[in-house]
């Protein structure tokens, strides 16, 4: 265990180092481990670092819970998974009945609470297809790290919640709203690698077809969760952004709400009149607080506008709204969109 942070210090550049080596040695086990998803992995990091959640997609199959298995070991921390089904009720998450083995009924806690405060990761798989009461929990512990239940307050201060959104399957399935895509920090998107050396690993090295053994393989702990809260304020702390940097966000803001006043054209769209509304204020929050952790890793105490463009879309595409005539196409005009923005506003 390395030496933690006091909450009330400044930040401590060599504590910060000893964290950076940690957190890279943590990114290349997991790397060794689910293969072809460098990007992904890189911000997850950020994301763990910002102390942001995270909303994964892809396809069945492509790795999402191999990927978080091995983050959860690589933190130390306990992880939970819930599925999703259109009969789960928000009381599932917290008690879990049962009959014991004396042939009496009893009440036990649920996924969320019965490991109490060292919960790390939460996975919540193919959340929509759960009812919109229960996205409603779990916002609300996300919001606040902490849920109350058998007339008690439960904190879970390392709690780290990952969702996977099912984007194939309609049927029984519930759209998330507005509210609870804006507190996740990053939505991520898990595909297949592209290298085809990496497909053929996938199909013929046999050390990915043992999931269990694969992730014992990843040294248990190699950051310690325990820690990361203290470090998180210190790395926002300790990196800063010039008064350039700050206009170049607020225009990146401003191209969200209003992308026709910086020239930005899309194939058949009037930009003027296509978004209904723009990101949040919480959300360019956490992409600033995500990009700082962005600028830690690469070794330096102030943004560049490349840790910006680092977690722009991924923090910031599920936070615009178009209006209801573009909305069917939004899965087109978004990227294109994330894209023209990037390109349109200019760079200090």
């Amino acid at each position: 265990m390395s030496q933690a942070f006091s909450a009330s210090s400044s930040p401590d550049e060599h504590l910060l180092a000893d964290w950076r080596q940690r957190a890279l040695r943590f990114e290349q086990a997991v790397g060794q481990v689910v293969i072809g998803q460098t990007r992904v992995i890189r911000l997850i990091t950020l994301a763990l670092f910002a102390r942001g959640h995270v909303m994964l997609e892809g396809d069945v199959g492509v790795g999402k819970t191999t990927l978080l298995r091995a983050v959860a070991r690589g933190l130390g921390g306990l992880y939970e998974r819930v599925e999703g089904t259109v009969d789960l009720l928000p009381g599932d998450l917290l008690y879990h009945t049962h009959i014991d083995a004396d042939g009496k009924p009893r009440i036990d806690p649920g996924s969320l609470l019965k490991h109490g405060e060292e919960l790390a990761v939460f996975f919540f798989n193919e959340i929509n297809r759960a009812r919109p009461q229960v996205h409603a929990l779990l916002l609300r512990v996300m919001a606040e790290r902490q849920i109350q239940a058998f007339n008690r307050d439960y904190r879970l201060p390392y709690l780290q919640v990952f969702a996977d959104r099912n984007r194939v399957e309609k049927e029984e399935t519930f759209e998330i709203p507005s509210a609870a895509r804006d507190r996740f920090m990053l939505e991520l998107t898990v595909e297949i690698p592209q290298d085809t050396d990496l497909q053929r690993a996938l199909l013929f090295d046999t050390r990915f077809h043992d999931v269990d053994r694969l992730i014992e393989t990843i040294e248990p702990g190699l950051i310690d969760y325990h820690g990361v809260a203290t470090l998180a304020r210190q790395i926002q702390a300790f990196v800063q952004a010039s008064p350039a940097l700050q206009d170049y966000a607020g225009r990146l803001w401003q191209a969200t709400r209003t992308p026709a006043t910086f020239d930005i054209q899309l194939d058949g769209v009037d930009t003027g009149h296509l978004i209904k509304a723009g990101a949040s204020p919480r959300g360019m929050s956490l992409m600033l607080q995500a990009a700082r952790v962005a600028a830690w890793l690469a070794g330096r105490n102030h943004l560049l506008p490349d840790d910006i463009r680092q977690v722009f879309i991924a923090a910031v595409a599920h936070r615009v709204f178009l209006n209801p005539v573009y909305e069917f196409r939004r899965d087109t005009l978004i990227p294109d969109l994330m894209q023209a923005i990037i390109r349109q506003v200019d760079t200090p």
